[in-house]
């Protein structure tokens, strides 16, 4: 049998999801071995045309250039995984999306009207094409993309977490650093998959692998940070970070009941 061709895409973004499989480092000649690597940006300026069985899209769409490359992609490929949660959520390039318009963005940051660059308000993948799959993360976790890869390979689909961080925490017996500690942790709406890792160093969940689907925990959440004295900016700053615009819609919800 050939080997799945495995492509592994860039628009808008920093690029740190790509750089974690390169810190695979030892799996990572094992990884190359198994696919044919058709485009990798950030490991290779080789690229190879045609069909790609999976194909990895990091970043978000931030210009017509990337609407485009994103559609070719779509086109010709089996499997669309995005990829981090600039891809899933829109994270940091989306998080003011809600509270300014485009053209007040380009003339603030460069002084220029909209057309001198071919600039779109940074949105998800999903805004545009249909999305597989997904990996969140931000940076993504080395364990998960491997998992994922090797379910691929085996015909299996990958892990989904749709449970969250809390359930990391209670398995591991970390205390709830909420009720123990008024911390403004957002564990009980983040999609789990990290192990609970700033929760083990005492630190709050600041949300980077983004809201678990369908949460009907953000009132609960939001209700229990209003009582410990956070307010509705601090909250919502919290949630903008990673999961982008999405934020602004979880408080609507929210102020609608």
């Amino acid at each position: 049998m050939s080997k799945p061709r495995l492509g592994i895409f860039s628009l808008t973004g920093c690029a740190g999801d790509q750089l974690q499989i390169l810190n695979m480092e030892d799996e990572l000649l094992d990884l190359v071995s198994r696919f044919v690597i058709v485009d990798f940006q950030e490991g290779s300026s080789y690229k190879e045309p045609g069909e790609v069985d999976i194909a990895f899209v990091e970043g978000t769409v931030s210009t017509e250039h990337d609407l485009k490359k994103l559609k070719e992609i779509r086109e010709r490929s089996k499997v669309i995984i995005a990829f981090g949660n600039c891809a899933i959520d829109g994270c940091i390039q989306s998080m003011r999306n809600d509270q300014t318009t485009l053209a007040e963005k380009l003339q603030d940051v460069y002084g220029v009207e909209p057309g001198f660059f071919d600039a779109l308000p940074s949105k998800p993948i999903r805004e545009y094409v249909t999305v597989d799959l997904q990996i969140p993360g931000c940076p993504v976790e080395k364990t998960e993309v491997l998992k994922a890869v090797s379910s691929l390979l085996h015909g299996d689909l990958p892990q989904r977490y749709t449970y969250p961080v809390c359930v990391e925490c209670k398995i591991n017996e970390y205390p709830c650093l909420i009720t123990e500690e008024s911390k403004p942790c957002l564990g009980p709406i983040i999609k789990a998959g990290c192990n609970a890792r700033c929760p083990s160093l005492g630190l709050d969940c600041i949300g980077c692998r983004g809201t678990v689907e369908g949460s009907e925990t953000f009132a609960a959440e939001y209700k229990m940070l209003l009582d410990l004295g956070y307010t509705e900016v601090d909250i919502m700053n919290r949630l903008r970070v990673f999961s982008g615009e999405l934020a602004a819609g979880f408080l609507g919800g929210n102020n609608n009941e």
